[in-house]
């Protein structure tokens, strides 16, 4: 009983200690995104600082205490994968996914065997092997060679916003090699158990794998898909379906460990099930078989960060970097191997795909990273290969540690020159017209810019519609035709001088629009008109001002009964008074405080927003360049304040 009781104080005292340095993590990491860094670097790096060979605030127990949060993540790391393999939005990208896996799997494995083994001389674990050893060996280093993680890209990935052929493809990549490469060292094991042994190689350890894979493949489409649907299927709050689906994800881990144990004590032989690739077909079959892709894909997104943040921490935590001195030279052979293979599958895949030859330069540099892929494998052959496993293990893991630290930057250097980074452009100047362009054409959109236009603003309307097909309003221009909302498109209608834009399609297609004007244009106002509750935070994520109409009424109406005259002052239905937000671009009026202002005596100024920020304003409030100020009063006033802010 007090053995139990001191297993479990001391798994509590390392998770909590664990958890403080994971937020604390959080925060260092950021400051790797100022130096343009990603923020897993600065993550892995304080787990590194904090594990067992630095500082030693996370104690070398919790590799094995905390395993269990390793092994929820890489499950829900295995489900964003999955969820990744869209099939209606990769079909475009089918032909480029399937020559680049091939170059980066094929090329990859089969030039790294041979490389590995004509440098075997210099490899000390492998210098005394027999032929038929070293050949088996080399095969299996090739086969971690191609690993790769996944948890890396999409983290990269969701913190630029990436999106674009490149992204696509190199997702699918990731994913199907991932898928691939498990086969490929289950086979490349099960050949080198005999010939590393001297035996004749065995046809039934060609079926123990076939029988593995098939139990795999089975539990995880159906069995552990239709366990997810079921999940996703509930009538509960999100936090709570979150956490099951979480579950869901680890049972998968539970299932592998028990049926290898019993199988073992039973039949003399452990079956093993891969909980990733069962992970990833249920994702798989969630996403493309379900009508519940858009929730599971909203899940993960809210939860993504929190995971990435354990995640990578514990990686850092536990590499065993104290080792990298002794076999730095070896790794750095095994390093430049793979990074001359992957560069030369990189190619292969790129020309054979017909991508563009600036995308193939640049191919090579999403697969660097690796993690708990390849540290598992590594891990295997330890275990499997007592002796020179272990040291093949601590080569191994010094290579992934440089992948690990290299990778990600390079990811997000590729990124950034291929131009599919999202993150928002500069705002435009003010060019002394107010400009609104508002994508849908209804009753309600020309209502709208009949309203902005009485108020001196220019306005078009942009549809998808083709001309003739509508009576056209008098007074507002028509963009017809409308497809892909691209930047060639918005370039057309001049967006680059548009003050504010507003949407009035479907959530799919309004975020499109937003997600152009916030990473071409940096357009000042979004505004958005929601379809579907779910969608609200991905809205907010670009920056965009989100009206709720299945809430807006309510509110409305709260507030006409609770401020009746605020209401309808800030409406403008007070007769002959409104309210508008001037920016301050005269510089005269940079540093006055608002006491000093000489402002018409019926017009009130509400607030100031900062740098994104809103100001509770005061007689001493100084006012700055670029300052949005809310100001109510009569239409003539509010002229002569706009003419004064602007020029």
């Amino acid at each position: 009983m007090l053995t139990f009781l001191s297993t479990y104080k001391e798994l509590i005292l390392v998770l909590s200690g664990f958890l403080i340095i994971a937020l604390a993590s959080n925060q260092i990491a950021k400051s790797f995104q100022k130096i343009r860094l990603p923020l897993i670097t600065g993550l892995i790096f304080t787990g590194i600082i904090s594990g067992p060979h630095i500082i030693g605030l996370i104690p070398i127990s919790a590799k094995d205490n905390l395993q269990f949060i390793n092994e929820i993540a890489l499950a829900f790391i295995a489900f964003a994968a999955g969820a990744e393999l869209y099939l209606k939005e990769l079909r475009s990208r089918f032909k480029s996914i399937k020559w680049n896996t091939f170059g980066q799997l094929v090329v990859t494995f089969v030039v790294g065997s041979i490389a590995v083994y004509f440098c075997a001389d210099y490899i000390p674990y492998m210098r005394e092997m027999s032929t038929a050893a070293k050949i088996s060996v080399s095969t299996i280093t090739a086969a971690i060679f191609v690993a790769r993680s996944p948890a890396s890209a999409i983290a990269v990935i969701n913190e630029l916003r990436a999106k674009g052929p490149f992204v696509q493809t190199v997702m699918g990549v990731t994913v199907v090699k991932d898928f691939l490469v498990i086969i490929l060292f289950s086979i490349c094991l099960a050949v080198g158990e005999s010939l590393i042994a001297g035996e004749d190689f065995k046809l039934l350890s060609i079926v123990h794998i076939i029988v593995e894979l098939a139990l795999s493949f089975g539990i995880g489409f159906y069995a552990f898909g239709q366990l997810l649907k079921f999940v996703l299927s509930l009538k509960i709050i999100r936090p709570g379906k979150t956490v099951l689906v979480l579950l869901v994800g680890f049972s998968s881990y539970l299932l592998s460990h028990a049926v290898k144990d019993l199988t073992l004590e039973y039949f003399n032989h452990g079956i093993h099930m891969e909980p990733l690739l069962m992970s990833i077909l249920a994702s798989f079959f969630v996403t493309n078989y379900t009508k519940y892709r858009a929730e599971f894909i909203n899940i993960l997104e809210h939860t993504a960060t929190p995971i990435y943040i354990a995640f990578f921490t514990y990686t850092g935590a536990t590499l065993a970097i104290n080792v990298i001195g002794s076999v730095i030279g070896v790794a750095l052979i095994l390093f430049a191997i793979r990074i001359i293979t992957m560069i030369m599958g990189a190619y292969t895949g790129g020309i054979l795909a017909g991508d563009p030859m600036k995308q193939n330069h640049l191919g090579w540099m999403p697969y660097v990273t690796q993690a708990g892929v390849g540290l598992g494998l590594a891990t295997v052959i330890a275990d499997t290969f007592p002796g020179w496993g272990d040291e093949f293990a601590t080569v191994i893991i010094a290579v992934i540690v440089i992948n690990q630290f290299l990778g990600p930057p390079l990811f997000k250097w590729a990124i950034y020159q291929l131009g599919e980074d999202r993150t928002k452009a500069q705002t435009p100047e003010f060019d002394g017209i107010r400009d609104a362009i508002i994508f849908g054409f209804e009753s309600q959109s020309v209502a709208l810019a009949n309203q902005l236009r009485e108020n001196g603003w220019e306005v078009q309307i942009a549809t998808k519609l083709q001309q003739g097909s509508i009576d056209e309003p008098e007074g507002i221009s028509i963009t017809y035709g409308i497809k892909d909302f691209s930047k060639e498109e918005f370039d057309l209608m001049n967006a680059d001088k548009t003050e504010a834009i507003v949407t009035m399609l479907s959530d799919e297609e309004n975020l499109k629009i937003c997600d152009t004007a916030y990473h071409h244009f940096g357009t000042r106002d979004v505004i958005v008109r929601l379809n579907h509750r779910y969608n609200y935070d991905k809205f907010l994520a670009l920056d965009a001002k989100v009206v709720d109409p299945s809430t807006a009424m309510v509110s409305l109406l709260d507030h006409f009964v609770r401020s009746p005259q605020a209401t309808s002052l800030l409406l403008g239905m007070e007769k002959g008074q409104d309210s508008r937000d001037v920016e301050i671009l005269n510089p005269d009026i940079h540093g006055l405080t608002l006491r000093d202002l000489r402002l018409p005596g019926d017009v009130i100024i509400l607030s100031i927003m900062r740098g994104g920020q809103s100001i509770i304003t005061h007689g001493y409030t100084r006012l700055r360049l670029r300052d949005i100020v809310t100001v109510v009063g009569s239409i003539k006033s509010l002229e002569e304040v706009q003419f004064k802010f602007d020029n």
